[in-house]
């Protein structure tokens, strides 16, 4: 039988590469990248690869569970959903409005049926108890962009195409694919920098991103802040501030300057690791390069000072004339807007926590609260959670407490195809059908991207009578709410309908039908300057002084406590084949070497007493771990690095590959405590761990 190929976007990932889908009749055999996709050129990551097993996987579920008990029966849609209003509005009723939270994991929003019919179902339950995945992710980002543009998602991108310079904190997007800097084929793109220009990576671990950089500098853990404010006083040392692009729309950078001058960093090699003399030269070759960019993402933003660095960071590419110029940081102006009317640009501190009292951001509260707002009696203690498309006991800090926290339940609902180490807990169980079966389209990573794109991707074949799409599960739950609520019912309309509505209030002029007929996507050009044309803030202006800042600068400044004397600082990684608990069931994925290990400097593992290989005891404030330690002088003295995302070892899951993945959970040992102050994020880099023989 001859081989048939259809073309969409990967589902999976954030690079959102093409796909080259081969059919033998309806048996999907084989994938490979696009080559004739403008965006990704045929690049594909093993994650594109592993839709042949997620598509195949006798562990998926295809139809709805109910549990009784320890035992799980398959049940109707009909019943489901019904089950689901009846019980979500009943805890409502008993008990208030905050009694349901919801939680909303990382591929929510690698869907557009999650991510553009989920608000109106949060909308209509009227919760101040919702979490998501971004709090132990991105939310520095998000909030520096509210403070300084006025919009959550008016984020510069870095031109990497086109810069000559780029200074990268705190990633690896050759392992992660970008993430917040839509890139496919980013180690191509960054080979091309590095013979044309110049690519320096400062992180604690020699990354896979580092070994193709110009140049690496280690950093210590948590000492980004210190790092960034002794490069903005060596750059400013250097000449005045590049400011004539932006003459009229700065508002109170002087008093930002002053602020950042007045910190004394003559102790920056003792807290960071790097010499005065090579800051000092970083900035000189920033400043003199024709074009340049700063960037910082998962090391940066999920530490204790993240807010701080990305406000530090989008200053340096202000005061060097980089900030919405080409081949410095600039906004996307996508297809479908993520920002201006009709979004959400953001807002903090509308209301707080119940136990611990912390801000919301965006509409969500910090994940770190979620297991305390479970289990602390009284008025607005959360009795019911829906999830979709997430796995907090892994993903989130103190993962055994909130594993604690959701036996204890009166009702959960999770739309979601495993049943893991969460949904185990779960009273219901909603399975989307393969994403193969809906139509997408990739609204924020589009926005995200680092060139200007749009493409949608079609069906690949028809949805079974007994399957159900996201978006129709969506709606079922919304529908059977609302009349168990007695709340007025809104059916949204098919996606395609919807996304059609989202291009009409872009302003590229692209119909669906026109996507449609393109098979491989658009390509609409480069990046081009449109921030000031697009500032959401009171003023008008680039706020470059938000008050939350010039306070985390004082907070900075004062004495900090020192480490405890056996400790050592532990980071994360990540690793293409392992950056979500997911792919732990996919044989595409776990084949090859172990990825679980906790990597220590062969220094550290010496002066403990400890073999390369050994079984070791990692122990943090809140928890411990056993896990075997590999020497490696790709992390610095005094650093441990573990990956996220294993210990797969809870009873009661049905992913018989992944209970095989040998590993830890890293979020065993981080502390709800620990955040970034301003935002909320979760501060799981950096935090002090011991390590003894186990």
């Amino acid at each position: 039988m001859a081989r048939q190929s259809r073309f969409r976007a990967c589902p999976l990932c954030e690079a959102i590469c093409g796909l080259e889908l081969q059919y033998e009749g309806e048996a999907l055999v084989a994938i490979r990248g696009d080559a004739a996709d403008p965006f990704s050129r045929g690049h594909v990551c093993p994650k594109g690869n592993a839709i042949l097993d997620l598509e195949a996987d006798p562990d998926r579920l295809r139809r709805p569970m109910r549990r009784r008990g320890s035992e799980w029966q398959e049940i109707g849609w009909d019943e489901a959903f019904a089950e689901a209003g009846e019980r979500l509005a009943a805890v409502q009723r008993d008990h208030g409005a905050d009694a349901v939270a919801a939680y909303l994991g990382n591929p929510n929003i690698h869907h557009f049926g999650h991510i553009a019919y989920l608000p109106a179902l949060l909308k209509s339950l009227r919760s101040k108890n919702i979490y998501s995945a971004s709090s132990v992710d991105q939310w520095p980002h998000q909030l520096v962009d509210w403070m300084m543009y006025g919009h959550q998602f008016l984020l510069p991108i870095p031109d990497v195409d086109r810069t000559d310079y780029f200074l990268m904190l705190g990633a690896n997007p050759v392992a992660s694919n970008g993430s917040l800097m839509t890139a496919p084929g980013i180690a191509r793109r960054l080979e091309a920098l590095a013979l044309r220009g110049k690519l320096v990576v400062v992180d604690p671990r020699r990354t896979e991103t580092a070994e193709a950089a110009s140049e690496h500098l280690f950093i210590r853990p948590g000492s980004d802040a210190w790092f960034l404010l002794a490069l903005l006083q060596e750059v400013l040392a250097l000449g005045a501030p590049r400011i004539g692009a932006y003459a009229g729309k700065l508002s109170q950078l002087d008093d930002a300057l002053a602020a950042i001058a007045a910190v004394d960093t003559r102790d920056v090699e003792v807290r960071t690791g790097i010499a005065r003399a090579t800051i000092a030269r970083i900035a000189g070759e920033f400043r003199a390069a024709p074009s340049a960019v700063a960037y910082g993402r998962m090391g940066v933003s999920t530490q204790a000072w993240g807010t701080l660095c990305q406000w530090l960071i989008q200053l340096l590419n202000l005061v060097t004339g980089n900030l919405d110029r080409e081949g410095g940081s600039l906004p996307n102006e996508a297809a479908i807007p993520v920002t201006g009317p009709g979004t959400s640009p953001g807002q903090r501190d509308r209301w707080r926590s119940r136990v611990r009292g912390l801000p919301e951001f965006a509409g969500e509260l910090p994940v770190s609260v979620l297991a305390e707002e479970i289990l602390t009696p009284g008025e607005g203690q959360v009795r019911a959670l829906l999830t979709c498309a997430g796995n907090p006991v892994l993903s989130t800090p103190d993962g055994r407490g909130l594993d604690t926290a959701l036996a204890s339940l009166d009702f959960m609902v999770s739309i979601d195809i495993y049943l893991n180490e969460t949904t185990r807990h779960a009273d219901l169980i909603l399975p989307p059908a393969s994403p193969l079966t809906q139509p997408h389209y990739d609204v924020h990573f589009n926005a995200f991207a680092v060139r200007r794109v749009a493409k949608l991707s079609l069906p690949l074949r028809e949805r079974a009578d007994d399957e159900r799409a996201d978006w129709e599960i969506i709606n079922g739950v919304a529908a059977a709410y609302a009349a168990a609520s007695g709340k007025p019912a809104r059916d949204l309309p098919p996606p395609l309908a919807m996304i059609g509505m989202g291009l009409a209030r872009g302003g590229s002029g692209i119909t669906v039908d026109q996507l449609a007929q393109a098979p491989h996507g658009l390509d609409l050009g480069p990046l081009r300057p449109s921030l000031l044309a697009r500032l959401e803030t009171a003023s008008g202006c680039i706020e470059c002084a938000p008050p939350l800042m010039l306070q985390e600068l004082q907070r900075l400044a004062s004495p900090a406590a020192a480490d405890a004397p056996a400790a050592l600082r532990l980071i994360g990684r990540r690793d293409v084949r392992s950056n979500n608990s997911w792919m732990h069931n996919a044989a595409r994925l776990v084949k090859g070497k172990p990825r679980h290990h906790l990597l220590v400097h062969p220094d550290d593992l010496a002066s403990r007493g400890i073999a390369d290989g050994a079984r070791v005891r990692v122990a943090s404030a809140v928890g411990a771990i056993e896990v075997e330690a590999r020497a490696s002088d790709a992390v610095m003295p005094g650093v441990a690095c573990l990956p996220h995302g294993f210990g797969h070892d809870r009873p009661g899951t049905r992913q018989a590959r992944a209970r095989d993945v040998v590993g830890a959970s890293y979020n065993d040992l981080t502390d709800v405590s620990a955040l970034d102050g301003p935002s909320g994020n979760a501060a799981l880099n950096g935090i002090e761990v011991t390590v003894s023989p186990a």
